[in-house]
Order: structure tokens, then sequence, then C-alpha cells
């Protein structure tokens, strides 16, 4: 039987009402795990069930956190669960089994959640579609034919199509902010090191990955923080901690606000109208919240960043494959993985280590010219994403790009590859230039969803704060979603 009202309920919701007995964790599970077969052979967003572990876990007991009792799915990358298959899109690590919970799935634990499945991913989380030769590609709920992002799409579209509540998600270059801005969900990408990153790793890709969850409301997303945020043994770095519990913010006056905003590509050239439109749209409800709005942007070398980005990238992804053949016991090869993969990590091989430093100084400037932005605005606006969702298969390889990448697998000759990672820095962040610069700087961003196109799309919008300041993105996101309420809307 289903449960009356559950598309309406958030995970803060539904645990409340657990806590009061009115429903058994159980019944929730068989909830999810109805809603997971009704839409995964449409969605394809769910890779690895975990119902009888759910059942289990269900019939108790069960921890006494903060959402006891709520069904949740974990991103199949950027974490491990015990016992379960780990494989983050790659046919290189199918057959992984961890035998050990990372640090944040043991705090999600803690918090109460029930693990029902694991969502899918792009290879690596690389991409910013969730497309796999491993898997296939991943449906918006919204509209199928087209993407829900990634790389946390799978988590994304589970959330959008009211499946669970919330979900975990891991954001590297926008991965957590890009499927919220194409599945209509609310997605917090924390400070620098707010979430643990433990036991297996110090640091993601250089600094760049952080972890949360997947919403549909700011509630969630604040409560969960809190639950989850602190430094884990042995952390090479921590993200400055808050004066109150996060969720204390939520509905906190946030006072006048100085936001600047742009409706500019960060890293491309290009910008959609209905990404604008999205834009002006939230500068306007802004100021009739009474905040000052300015339109402003930071200034940076677009080259130097695009460039550092991708080295940075590169030189992880290099590693990681080097890696995974050390966790599989065998060389991991052309064959093994993706062409673009493949690409990237053979550039990173090629790359010095001064090009890896001069990346990292770059990035170190940004941070600083941020800083000194952040002294003038409190906050930063612009669009999340250059286009409104694509549709499936429209950011796939063509023809001869991977005949391109063929010659170069066979000839992996350095200027090839230079000329390669120039003509990446052009083109491959041009549909979404605008998320890679906050996690080079460590700052929170959000994307927020208040922007349907007249395809019914949604179109979210991005705020970012100073480094270490989740707290005004809590307050201003819960004052939109109380003037433009947005948990109604779905696919």
């Amino acid at each position: 039987m289903a449960i009356q009202g559950y598309d309406a309920l958030d995970a803060t919701a539904l645990a409340d009402l657990v806590r009061k007995k009115e429903l058994h964790p159980t019944e929730l599970v068989e909830e999810t795990i109805s809603r997971i077969e009704a839409v995964n052979p449409k969605l394809n967003a769910v890779v690895h069930k975990m119902y009888a572990q759910a059942r289990k876990a269900a019939a108790g007991p069960l921890p006494e956190g903060p959402f006891s009792g709520v069904p949740f799915l974990v991103k199949d990358l950027d974490g491990y669960l015990a016992g379960e298959p780990y494989a983050g899109g790659c046919r290189a690590l199918v057959g992984y089994v961890p035998d050990h919970d990372s640090e944040l799935m043991a705090r999600f634990r803690r918090a109460g959640v029930i693990f029902v499945g694991k969502t899918a991913t792009p290879e690596l989380g690389i991409l910013g579609v969730t497309e796999t030769a491993l898997n296939g590609p991943t449906r918006n709920p919204w509209n199928p034919e087209h993407t829900p992002g990634g790389s946390s799409g799978g988590s994304a579209a589970c959330v959008a199509a009211r499946v669970v509540p919330m979900a975990h998600g891991g954001d590297g270059g926008g991965s957590i902010r890009i499927p919220a801005s194409a599945c209509g969900l609310f997605g917090l990408k924390p400070t620098r090191a707010r979430n643990p990153l433990g036991p297996d790793v110090g640091e993601g890709w250089g600094g760049f990955v952080q972890q949360h969850v997947l919403t549909r409301s700011v509630r969630d997303s604040a409560a969960m923080l809190d639950a989850t945020h602190g430094t884990d043994p042995g952390a090479p770095y921590a993200a400055p901690p808050p004066a109150r519990p996060f969720l204390q913010e939520v509905g906190a006056a946030p006072g006048r606000l100085r936001i600047a905003f742009s409706t500019g590509s960060l890293f491309g050239k290009y910008m959609h109208p209905d990404c604008k439109a999205a834009v002006q749209d939230a500068a306007k409800l802004c100021q009739e919240l009474g905040h000052e709005v300015i339109e402003d942007a930071p200034r940076f070398d677009r080259e130097e960043m695009v460039r550092a980005y991708l080295v940075n990238v590169a030189a992880n992804v290099a590693l990681q494959l080097e890696e995974i053949g050390q966790q599989m016991g065998k060389t991991v090869g052309a064959t093994d993985v993706e062409p673009s993969t493949w690409a990237l990590a053979q550039l990173g091989t090629i790359l010095t280590a001064a090009d890896l430093q001069r990346a990292r100084n770059a990035m170190h400037k940004a941070g600083r010219i941020m800083a000194a932005f952040h002294e003038r605005y409190e906050l930063f606006l612009d669009a999340t994403l250059a286009y409104p969702p694509v549709r499936i298969g429209e950011l796939a390889l063509k023809p001869t790009e991977l005949a391109a990448l063929a010659v170069l697998r066979k000839l992996p000759l350095k200027p090839a590859f230079l000329k390669l990672l120039d003509e990446l820095a052009g083109n491959s962040l041009e549909r979404t230039p605008n998320t890679q610069l906050f996690n080079q700087t460590g700052q929170p961003a959000m994307s927020v969803p208040l922007y349907w196109n007249a395809a019914g799309l949604p179109v979210g919008v991005q705020f970012a704060a100073r480094f270490g300041d989740e707290a005004t993105l809590f307050r201003l996101a819960a004052q939109l979603e109380q003037a433009r309420p947005w948990a109604g809307r779905k696919p």
C-alpha cells in the first residue's frame, strides 16, 4: 500500500513521522523499493540494488539520528560502503568490493538513513552527463530525452522523481550543482574539507572534491550537513567551524545582503538565453526581498584557470587509473576505460610536476581574487549551467573525435597531447562553465531551483559565498524557498 503524501514529504518530515511511530522504517523501505522498480526501467538511475540489506536495517534497531528510518541512495563513487560493489561507472573497477565504510558513509549510517541502493555516475565522475559504456545513459525525469547532468546524475534523477527525498552526491567540478540545476533540486557544495574524505584519501582531485547530498528542501541539506561535517583523523586540513548548527540558519533572517550577479560565462564564451533569464529573475527576486543587487563579476585570467583545472584533473585521473590497477591486480589499459578517460590519463602522465604546481599556483591566486571580491559582496550569483539540460548523447564524442583519440592512443606524443589540452581548454567546459571556479577556490556554492524554461526543464541559479560561509547560503536559500516554493513542482 502506497504511503499517502510521500511525494510531498522531505526527509525531515519522514523522520518525524518515524519518530512519532506514525510510520515504520519498513514501510518507507518498501515504498522506496516499489518506486525504484517503477521508474528505473525508464530512468536507469539505480545501478546496484540493496533491497535485502535495507529490509534488514529497517527491521531495526536503528541509530537515533536526525534521519532515522529514512531511505537513502548513495552515488557509486566518492566513498565506499562495506561489502557493496564499487565501480564508479568504470569497467576496470567491476568486481571491486571494499571491506569498510568511508567515514562519510559511516556518518550517514549514524544519521539513521537506510541505504537502499547505489546510483549511476559517469566514468570516475569526470563528465557533466551521466552516460557510460558500463551502464548506458541515465535520464532526466522532467524529460527522459534529456540528461539529468552529472556526475551525481543518478542521485539527482531519483530525488527529482520522488524515489527518495535526498541522496548522496560528490562535487569535483560541479557534480552536485550541475545535476541539481538539471533536475530542479537544491544542491550545495560545501566548503573544502567541511565533510570528511577519509580514511582512504586526504583530498579528492587536489582539493576539488567535496561531498554532500542533493535534496528537495533546504532544511534537509542543512540538517544532514550538521550530522556529517567535521574533520576525521589524519585529515590534511579543516574548514572553519560554523558559529552554530546549520539547521539554525534555515529560517534565520539573512539581513540585507550585497549580492553581485552576472549573466555571463566564467570559463566559456556563450550563455543560453534561458540561463540568462534565470539569473535576471533570481536577481530581481533578491532585490524584491530587500537585498542590494549589483551587476559585477570576479576578474581573472580565464584561459589560465581553465588550463589549471584540466591539468589538475588529468594528473589525478592518471593516478586513479594506476591505483585502480593496483586494486584490481592488473594494468589498466586503453580498452578498459572510455576514450576520453584514457586521453585525460595519458595527458596526466605527460605533464610535468612543474605543470601541476603552476596549475596549483593559478588556483591559489584565484582564491585570493575571490577573497577580495567577497570583501565587497557577501554573495555572487550566476547561472549554474550555460545551457538547459542537453539531450541524451548530445555531448558524446563524435566519430572524428574518437578517431583522433585512437591515433593519440597509439602515438602518445607530448606535442599532440598538449595540443589536445588547448582544445579541451577551449571547448570542454562550454556547457558547464560556472561551477569549476569554486572547486578550485574551495568556496561553498549552491544551485537553487527558481526557474523552469518554456520546455518545462529546470534551469538552476548558483550562489557562491566566501570560504567557510555556508551559513549565509542557507539563510538566503531558505528565504528564497519561502518566497518562491519549488517543492511542489515535480516531473
